[in-house]
């Protein structure tokens, strides 16, 4: 086998199909098409003569030959980030203080994050795992450098992206006619049972104004600050979520106006900064972030 056939480019490709769970979310962790994606991938496992991946319906899963490729990928990839990290920037060093919502701390963060160290090996980074609306008096008070957040009235913050938000519903929900793991039909009920965030989440406010104006009655079966929580609820067929597309477990399914349900709004997700946060680390983190999760 040529060693060309390893290209690091392709090698990241892999790696951020199998972070996340499908070629759609993987392209853009790349910034690369779903069809230059995929034709990588295929020459790919047709110069190793292996399958690297199962393909789903609504998400892909490495197989035994994926699995071994992804490690030395991971491996690989560090390696590189760290010969560059240690020649063009060496001295960097301090810690950096983040917050994020569990939503997008479970997905959007994680890769950025790893990237980000492996580049910059002598910083320190702090996770804050707290919804938007309590992370925004921290930044005010300079207790944390940055915020990846939904935008909220109050905060100001550079763009990064505009996030579809959706119904999310129990594995068994994937047609309008399945039967939910609990028996029922839960998107059919009236009043709607729907897990939410707590107050001031602006994907709750969201989702209830959309029920409301779509006239559909509803009922808070369970209301929580945890994504965990919320997901919860779902999986056990007692409620669906409005969250955002990228925090939806992959063995959920979508519903939509298929299941008699309204169209959610996008969140629009901003990078904040504390007066604080004016050294070097936080402003390679926060390009770091730009750079890797703008649309």
């Amino acid at each position: 086998m040529a060693t060309k056939s390893l290209d690091l480019d392709v090698l990241a490709m892999i790696v951020a199909i199998a972070d996340a769970g499908s070629f759609v979310r993987g392209a853009a962790l790349v910034h690369r098409s779903q069809s230059a994606l995929s034709m990588q991938v295929r020459a790919l496992e047709a110069s190793l003569g292996k399958t690297l991946f199962v393909r789903g319906k609504r998400s892909v899963s490495p197989t035994p030959d994926g699995h071994t490729l992804i490690a030395y990928a991971r491996r690989m990839l560090a390696l590189r980030d760290e010969a560059w990290a240690s020649l063009a920037h060496p001295e960097v060093k301090g810690r950096v203080s983040i917050g994020v919502p569990d939503d997008y701390a479970s997905s959007l963060l994680p890769p950025v994050l790893r990237k980000f160290s492996a580049s910059w090996p002598k910083v320190e980074i702090q996770v804050i795992g707290l919804p938007s609306s309590a992370l925004a008096p921290l930044l005010k008070d300079n207790k944390i450098d940055l915020a990846c957040v939904t935008r909220q009235r109050g905060l100001p913050g550079e763009f990064v992206r505009l996030e579809p938000m959706v119904w999310a519903g129990p594995p068994a929900a994937a047609t309008p006619t399945a039967t939910a793991a609990s028996g029922r039909e839960i998107w059919r009920e009236r009043p709607l049972p729907v897990a939410l965030f707590g107050a001031g989440s602006v994907a709750r406010a969201n989702a209830i104004h959309a029920l409301e104006r779509a006239k559909i009655a509803y009922r808070t079966s369970y209301e929580s600050p945890s994504l965990m929580g919320l997901c919860s609820m779902v999986a056990a067929g007692l409620a669906i979520a409005p969250l955002a597309r990228c925090a939806v477990p992959d063995a959920f399914v979508t519903l939509g106006r298929a299941h008699g349900l309204p169209t959610l709004p996008e969140l629009e997700v901003v990078l904040a900064r504390s007066a604080r946060s004016n050294r070097p680390p936080c402003d390679f983190l926060a390009e770091q972030i730009l750079a890797e999760l703008r649309l």
